[in-house]
């Protein structure tokens, strides 16, 4: 399994990353986990921007889906006709929420190109792999994704406060990839995000392999971030998310 970091800023784009979208790829099958605005563009760095095989939406916030509007147009319009249509899956209302944003006829809305399917807190095979979508402490309806194969785990956060429910979904994985949004300074709304010690604290309670902070707001420093996180006693080796890095499990 490879998972590659297409974008990783938090909330909206920075002058180095497109927001939220992680490719994860085995046995020639490629899938997305997020598709946030500008990760269409960064996509394209990497990967064929066609040839994916799957999509996984862990929430409706713009940061982690608005580039599905996008990718649609890529899909439907490329020479040589429409490209076959994919899996998304997502939360309660998915589709409706796409055709919201780009104002299209509900009738066949993103359809004739896009399989909508919600998410669902059991263990599914999407492809090779079996992903468990698990809720998440967010002020919308919010997943977190645990992606095995071939006997490693990688678990993705997406966007939540402090939660009990991502230790257990992220137990015993290779490699986990949190989100730490949140620079440490009073006045922050609660269940929202975590911070670089709070990521790192569900690592370590969570017996993750190797951690990786991830939704990095373009405003904080990342260097205090990681320095939050390697403060908080957690045993694994940390990183920040980079555009392009690369992870073999």
């Amino acid at each position: 399994m490879r998972v590659t970091v297409i974008g990783c800023s938090g909330s909206f784009p920075g002058p180095d990353s497109a927001a939220s979208s992680y490719l994860v790829e085995a046995e020639g099958f490629s899938m997305l986990l997020d598709i946030g605005n500008g990760s269409i563009g960064a996509l394209q760095r990497f990967h064929g921007v066609l040839d994916i095989d799957a999509i996984c939406i862990t929430h409706l916030h713009p940061d982690h889906c608005l580039d599905l509007t996008v990718y649609w147009i890529a899909r439907t319009y490329c020479p040589g006709g429409p490209a076959p249509r994919i899996p998304v899956y997502g939360p309660r209302g998915t589709a409706e929420h796409m055709i919201k944003a780009y104002e299209l006829d509900p009738n066949p809305g993103m359809t004739d190109t896009f399989d909508f399917r919600e998410l669902v807190t059991r263990p599914t095979a999407i492809g090779p792999f079996t992903v468990t979508a698990a809720r998440m402490n967010h002020p919308i309806e919010a997943y977190g994704l645990r992606v095995e194969h071939g006997g490693r785990v990688f678990t993705y956060s997406g966007d939540t406060g402090p939660s009990e429910t991502l230790v257990r979904l992220a137990g015993g994985s290779d490699l986990f990839l949190c989100e730490a949004a949140f620079a440490q300074r009073p006045g922050l709304p609660p269940d929202m995000h975590l911070n670089g010690r709070e990521a790192a604290e569900h690592a370590e309670r969570a017996e993750a392999g190797r951690l990786v902070l991830t939704h990095l707001l373009p405003w904080n420093d990342p260097a205090q971030t990681l320095a939050e996180a390697k403060a908080s006693g957690y045993r694994g080796p940390i990183e920040l998310a980079e555009v392009g890095a690369v992870y073999d499990l």
